[in-house]
């Protein structure tokens, strides 16, 4: 299934620049195909060695791709020279693990003291998929992928403990070892499955009804696939309650400078 986003063969600093002139507000799925996109969170230096602890415990959900230098907007190898808080298409703002504004820009938040962990993305899978012949249904169907909150532990790591989010992509039966076996060759954007089937397993009650993102139609003869998801850190934000956070909208993703054949073993 093709690519259709009309933002695909954008550049990733074109597409910055227009999220940053208020011009690209929406989901970024299919865009800049062939660059990893990511995650973010922004925490205060408190809390900084933590998260980062967390992130090295849990590399299935937050698989690091840069940590910014204390109180620095801008980006060094992941996004070089890219404005932090400007420059994804929308964000949330978090105080004391509760959402408190959601915005697509976040200057006015900023404060000298605030540390950027940037998380590989599963988005950055999805044309993989695509060549490897696989509808990616959030794609085909022009819509964010959805995302589930599941009884999933994660491990934790000083103030951070919470449950796994897994976003859900619809697979055919005869279509899911290739789809395993392509992912698993990116680990640095969520690799391989955590899970693959029945969805109850992992406490999800009804895919008609994610938790972010909108559902996907799940087709007769197809199997509902799980990755572990870079949201992850917003639940464990509203779990441990941090007193500030700046976190992207989920969906609505930071889009790099690096090509996804860098993050392939």
């Amino acid at each position: 299934m093709e690519n259709l986003n009309p933002y695909r063969n954008f550049l990733p600093k074109e597409v910055r620049k227009l999220a940053g002139e208020g011009k690209i507000t929406g989901q970024t799925s299919g865009m800049c195909d062939g660059f990893a996109q990511a995650n973010l969170c922004v925490l205060p230096k408190k809390y900084a060695y933590d998260f980062l602890l967390f992130c090295q415990r849990n590399q299935k959900s937050c698989p690091l791709l840069e940590v910014s230098d204390c109180g620095s907007r801008f980006l060094k190898s992941s996004a070089e020279g890219c404005d932090i808080a400007r420059e994804i298409p929308k964000y949330r703002v978090w105080k004391d693990g509760v959402l408190f504004d959601e915005c697509t820009d976040v200057e006015k938040y900023w404060r000298d003291d605030l540390v950027s962990f940037v998380i590989g993305c599963s988005f950055s899978f999805e044309s993989l998929l695509i060549d490897g012949g696989i509808d990616v249904r959030n794609i085909s169907e022009n819509h964010n992928v959805p995302m589930y909150l599941t009884n999933i532990e994660t491990v934790p790591a000083g103030i951070f403990s919470g449950k796994m989010v897994v976003s859900m992509r619809p697979v055919p039966y005869e279509q899911v070892v290739r789809a395993v076996t392509i992912t698993a060759r990116v680990p640095k954007v969520h690799g391989a499955p955590v899970h693959i089937g029945n969805p109850e397993k992992i406490g999800i009650k009804d895919l008609s009804r994610p938790d972010f993102g909108e559902p996907s139609t799940v087709r007769e003869g197809e199997v509902p696939v799980f990755w572990a998801c870079g949201v992850t850190p917003q639940s464990v934000v509203m779990n441990s309650r941090p007193d500030f956070c700046i976190t992207h909208a989920p969906g609505h993703m930071l889009i790099t400078d690096i090509p996804e054949s860098f993050l392939q073993n």
